[in-house]
């Protein structure tokens, strides 16, 4: 069961995580630190909220609390670059269904065309620097919200913040990005 949480929810911590912190090496800490203070506080989860929303509040409190501190700080890590590998790799343990195949767990439907893979990395590279200009707020709600898929009230509940001020967080958000990507795509006709 944990395992099973563990490979859904990860890959979206640590994209919720990356709005509050400073590298994406902190961002994977702090999903680290996260689910170990869920393993410790598991007894006194309540039922109050759902599992999902308490994990990702507790990844909230842990990520600010971290930026916060990052802030006063300069890493020793920006001294030198890093080797680009992810601690998390979030590709868990291999299934061995297809004989010819080992690993995956089904064919691609389709293969891509490489100009359409290379449009397509550079769309997703523009809409993540629009995301990374965003105020954090702003950032967290329109992660959340667009790219995690959560409901208004587990985004309300996740950062404790009113229905309404979510509303005009991913309102503004939303035409943020869409401003940028509307300006690339202006640039690219002329």
């Amino acid at each position: 069961m944990f395992a099973a949480l563990l490979d859904t929810w990860s890959r979206g911590m640590l994209r919720l995580a990356r709005s509050y912190v400073s590298t994406s090496d902190s961002a994977e800490e702090v999903v680290q630190d996260t689910w170990l203070a869920v393993i410790r506080g598991i007894d006194g989860f309540e039922g109050r909220s759902s599992v999902k929303t308490w994990v990702y509040r507790i990844l909230v409190n842990t990520a600010k609390k971290r930026g916060a501190r990052e802030s006063r700080t300069v890493p020793w890590s920006s001294a030198f670059e890093g080797d680009g590998e992810p601690a998390l790799d979030g590709a868990g343990p291999a299934d061995d269904r297809s004989p010819l195949l080992p690993g995956w767990k089904d064919l691609p439907a389709a293969w891509s065309v490489p100009e359409g893979e290379i449009l397509a990395s550079e769309i997703r590279g523009r809409i993540a620097a629009a995301l990374a200009t965003l105020p954090a707020r702003q950032r967290s709600v329109i992660t959340l919200r667009d790219v995690e898929g959560c409901s208004s009230e587990e985004v309300c509940a996740i950062l404790d913040i009113s229905a309404a001020n979510q509303r005009v967080l991913l309102h503004r958000a939303r035409a943020a990005v869409r401003k940028r990507l509307e300006d690339y795509f202006e640039a690219m006709r002329r």
